[in-house]
């Protein structure tokens, strides 16, 4: 951690959210005139995307049928704390983008040069599968000033994923199961663990039946949610503002809030812009200093 420069990390499995949340922090970034750099934990992975294909087909064949992107084996998390630990100190390190559609006669699918972190940013904000995580050797997690788990239910997100994986990316149900299946034990040894790091877990839980999520045609609405926000520390914390705030919220225990999921964003703007203001309070006395 660093008062000088602060690190915002994202964390939460594919087809969780992370992207939604990550434009609300965008948002207040313009407003409060933060300048961010943005880190991808897809440029972070250690194989593109036709790499990553060939690999899982040889790691089948030899009997590996749990190879995932969720794993040690598929990431570069020494890279990940690098890039961490060097922006703590002097807001440097080496970091690179993975592209996701076509741009500037680089294909899809494939990462652009290593390259050294913009100049004159004031923090570092991460989205990705491994924003807290913490293996042999490597802790990820201990870098980060604040960490935020998203985290609906496992039938939302996998409905989530696979209305995502189908419509956006054309695969069909039985692949996207595929995936799900393959990568379960990775999600248990890699991803869940990392929940009890955040400082924040924001889950949605939806109030419909999702009980059978691999027929299910629409994704649950936010409004036929609630938005379960768990503190690792509720000390200042003004959850008498937040319900106040939030109508139709309630405390479910003395570190968490319960609020209607249609009014997300409001919570995350409440929420996290005090954080902010914070750091960047924090960040301008360590400079002063």
């Amino acid at each position: 951690m660093s008062a000088r420069h602060p690190i915002i990390a994202i964390t939460g499995s594919s087809g969780a959210g992370t992207t939604s949340v990550s434009k609300t922090f965008e948002q207040i970034f313009r407003r409060e005139r933060v300048k961010a750099v943005f880190v991808e934990g897809d440029a972070f992975h250690r194989y593109d995307r036709a790499e990553m294909a060939t690999r899982m087909v040889e790691e089948s064949a030899s009997g590996n049928r749990d190879f995932s992107h969720f794993g040690s084996d598929a990431n570069l998390f020494a890279e990940l704390e690098q890039l961490f630990r060097d922006y703590g100190e002097d807001a440097g390190g080496r970091m690179r983008r993975y592209v996701h559609t076509d741009e500037g006669g680089q294909a899809a699918g494939t990462f652009t040069d290593w390259g050294d972190v913009p100049p004159d940013s004031e923090l570092l904000f991460y989205e990705g599968l491994h924003g807290a995580v913490v293996t042999d050797g490597i802790d990820i997690a201990r870098h980060v000033d604040l960490l935020i788990g998203v985290v609906p239910v496992i039938n939302l997100e996998w409905i989530q994923k696979l209305h995502r994986d189908k419509t956006v990316r054309a695969h069909s149900t039985e692949s996207v199961t595929d995936t799900i299946l393959r990568r379960m034990p990775d999600y248990l040894n890699f991803i869940v663990p990392q929940f009890t790091k955040t400082h924040i877990n924001f889950q949605r839980v939806p109030v419909v039946d999702t009980s059978n999520p691999f027929i299910a045609r629409f994704i649950p609405t936010l409004d036929e949610s609630f938005l379960v926000v768990r503190f690792r520390d509720p000390r200042g914390i003004d959850f008498a503002y937040l319900l106040q705030m939030l109508a139709g919220s309630f405390m479910s225990r003395a570190n968490t809030l319960v609020c209607p999921g249609g009014k997300m964003d409001l919570a995350m703007q409440l929420i996290f812009t005090p954080m902010i203001w914070r750091l960047m309070e924090r960040r301008t006395q360590a400079i002063q200093r």
